[in-house]
């Protein structure tokens, strides 16, 4: 490595010469090392999507169920309304920044015109069979600047080869359908849901699969990527590989929450392993972040039973805080109506959610005011305080190495009622901090207002309305030198 020195020379009459040198720093050797495992492209462009919303639409809708059994009728797939520019007009209006359809479900109707089956639009009435709902929706996405995701069952209960190695081919075959003809893909969905009772053409009876080897996944997924190389596509299952499941379907991500988890011991539908899904492993050997699904309804699917019970915008914003502002990623699945639109109950819902989260996060009162910590690295600007509040993702404060704690103070210059504070830290170079606590000025001392564990991509506290002209991040352990991205007041 190549050093620079600064010498001072003293030259007395014997002609002696004295130096003493020093190394200065350099940009090289304050570069900071990743702390691995780190997110791939494709993932951290994921975790920056925060909100993306489920599309679940098929002969359900029509029949009332949430699982059809696999012998429902083409005949009764019928939205004479439908207008899919509708759906992601509203989602793209209040933030949404991808979508993900339910192209097939357990039921097996699939929401295209496929070679492979004749259990699919084709055969309903809707659009004289020449609809394509995978069509409209990607155009939609397209039109609007939406991301384009598909959820392909992997079980499939009117299939009558469903448990024999011929339906691996029938569905590999759909989901090169679904690339080449619909694609990019951001990201590709499949649950748990795996065998049992079925119609499976007529058989009815119940199947059973070995969920760790029938599907035989890493072959399908190295097929998935062959097909769509640029960019990656996200796979998310219970197990990843691309992010996994959070352990529940009600919004929440685990109060600790890891993007980190050894999946070598998980598969589709294994059960018992919630919690650890909720929070993740901090040492875990690979880049898995949760994804928090959760529906805007009881059933993930539409009944005018539930229109009453379509989840407020206050619930909604809770929802909020517990995925995204503990660090996930938010699939909230919004599903049409029998016309083929979104009711208006939910899109009510989901401006009122919008209003909130615009009242709540507009004003960050961090810009402007004057932040100091109590050391940086190599004391050089490039990891200097300013990095905190400059509302730049990619600058960042960080300490030197052997370091893992430090404190940041926002002076707000008078005293405000907060709401909220957020952090985030730069996961490019992994996820490092493990316990903080956040301290207020009131009465003239500190006063410990929250604490916490993990931050991630971003954390989001609630503080309960404080009146301070002060604030105080402690960050009190981390894997390696703590590295933030970001403290925002508001």
């Amino acid at each position: 490595m190549q050093q620079r020195f600064l010498c001072y020379a003293l030259i007395p009459a014997a002609s002696l010469l004295f130096c003493t040198c020093q190394p200065s720093t350099t940009e090289e050797d304050l570069a900071i090392s990743p702390l691995a495992p780190v997110p791939t492209e494709a993932q951290l462009g994921w975790h920056q999507m925060e909100l993306n919303a489920f599309i679940h639409f098929t002969t359900n809708t029509f029949t009332d169920k949430e699982w059809g059994y696999g012998d429902e009728s083409p005949e009764i797939f019928n939205p004479t309304e439908f207008n899919a520019d509708q759906w992601v007009s509203v989602l793209k209006e209040v933030g949404f920044q991808g979508v993900i359809l339910t192209c097939k479900h357990h039921d097996g109707f699939v929401l295209w015109p496929s070679e492979y089956t004749d259990h699919s639009v084709e055969q309903s009435p809707w659009r004289n069979g020449k609809g394509d709902v995978v069509g409209a929706v990607a155009e939609a996405c397209r039109k609007h600047g939406l991301k384009f995701g598909v959820y392909l069952s992997p079980w499939d209960r009117n299939r009558p080869d469903y448990g024999q190695p011929s339906y691996i081919t029938y569905y590999r075959n759909q989901l090169e359908e679904l690339f080449a003809n619909y694609g990019p893909v951001f990201e590709m969905w499949f649950d748990g849901a795996n065998g049992g009772d079925g119609y499976y053409g007529g058989a009815r009876e119940t199947r059973e699969i070995d969920r760790r080897t029938y599907y035989d996944w890493p072959t399908t997924l190295d097929m998935v990527h062959e097909l769509q190389p640029d960019p990656d596509v996200i796979f998310f299952s219970d197990a990843g590989p691309g992010v996994r499941w959070v352990g529940n379907e009600r919004g929440i991500a685990g109060e600790t929450n890891w993007n980190t988890i050894t999946a070598d011991t998980l598969y589709a539908g294994m059960a018992g392993i919630n919690d650890l899904l909720a929070s993740g492993s901090a040492d875990g050997e690979s880049w898995i972040p949760a994804e928090v699904d959760v529906s805007i309804r009881p059933g993930w699917f539409y009944h005018a039973s539930e229109d009453s019970f379509v989840k407020t915008p206050e619930q909604l914003f809770d929802i909020y805080l517990s995925s995204v502002g503990r660090g996930s990623t938010l699939l909230l699945n919004i599903p049409p109506d029998r016309r083929g639109l979104l009711h208006e109950n939910d899109v009510a819902a989901l401006r009122g959610w919008r209003k909130l989260l615009d009242e709540a996060f507009s004003q960050n009162l961090a810009e402007g005011a004057t932040a100091t910590v109590d050391s940086y690295r190599g004391e050089n600007d490039k990891f200097s305080v300013t990095n905190l509040i400059d509302n730049d993702f990619e600058t960042y404060w960080a300490t030197d190495d052997g370091i893992t704690s430090g404190s940041i103070e926002i002076d707000l210059g008078k005293e405000e009622t907060i709401q909220y504070l957020m952090l985030q830290e730069y996961l490019p170079l992994g996820q490092r901090v493990s316990k903080f606590s956040v301290e207020a000025w009131q009465n003239e001392s500190w006063q410990i207002i929250a604490q916490a564990t993990t931050i991630g991509y971003k954390r989001i506290l609630p503080v309960d309305s404080i009146k301070t002209s002060k604030i105080r991040v402690n960050i009190e352990e981390a894997q390696a030198c703590p590295v933030i991205s970001a403290v925002k007041v508001f």
